[in-house]
């Protein structure tokens, strides 16, 4: 298949996150945080297009400079007003642009994308979802950094990262018997909770799929 066709596919499909956060943006009663989150989500999901179609490491990572380019520009002009409307100083549209062409450096030239898929896919499962969780039905709530979190968004981080480590590194056969992975699993979705519950400036989008994916990368090459 032919790289534009590829890089079509994958605009195809950024194409029609964009539209679905702006019908969701169109609905009479509003709600900027569901739509910051389809982004969020659907947005990453193009990690697993680039990884099943093999598109080089070079148009991730000059993506990525450009999103991050776009990113930062949308803070002092309003580009990006559904994304960035999170009632807080953020950096995070930034970090999550800037990790993903990271993550691409680092394991698209050492044939194993599952990695970088690992990291950004709990990036945006489970970040998007615990958010979501933790205001609608969060009701325990404690507080670090000066930031607010709910027990049961963390709980939902944890469980969902560790859902995306089992289904991912199980289907990919990196690691092998079952009781490893499961306790990998487990391991990565405590890690991902405690890195997510520590977000200012929106540093989650950052140390999440970084330090996950960095985690995973070593126990599995050097400990299992």
């Amino acid at each position: 298949m032919a790289l534009g066709v590829k890089l079509a596919i994958a605009a195809a499909w950024l194409g029609l996150v964009g539209f679905l956060a702006w019908r969701l943006d169109q609905r009479p009663q509003r709600q900027t945080e569901l739509t910051r989150k389809a982004v969020h989500i659907g947005t990453g999901n193009v990690i697993l297009i680039a990884w099943a179609l093999q598109i080089p490491a070079w148009v991730g990572i000059a993506a990525s400079l450009f999103f991050g380019v776009v990113a930062l520009l949308s803070y002092m002009l309003p580009l990006l007003p559904g994304i960035n409307s999170v009632g807080r100083r953020s950096f995070g549209t930034f970090f999550y642009a800037v990790t993903i062409g990271l993550l691409v450096a680092w394991f698209w030239p050492r044939s194993q994308p599952e990695f970088a898929a690992l990291g950004i896919l709990i990036m945006t499962w489970g970040d998007g979802l615990a958010g979501l969780v933790g205001r609608a039905w969060g009701r325990h709530g404690y507080e670090l950094a000066g930031m607010t979190k709910s027990w049961e968004g963390s709980l939902t981080m944890a469980v969902v990262s560790g859902v995306i480590t089992l289904l991912l590194l199980g289907a990919t056969g990196v690691v092998e018997p079952w009781p490893s992975l499961i306790g990998l699993a487990m391991s990565i979705g405590v890690v991902a909770a405690l890195l997510e519950s520590f977000s200012p400036w929106g540093l989650d989008n950052l140390t999440v799929p970084l330090g996950t994916a960095g985690m995973a990368w070593l126990i599995c090459e050097h400990l299992l």
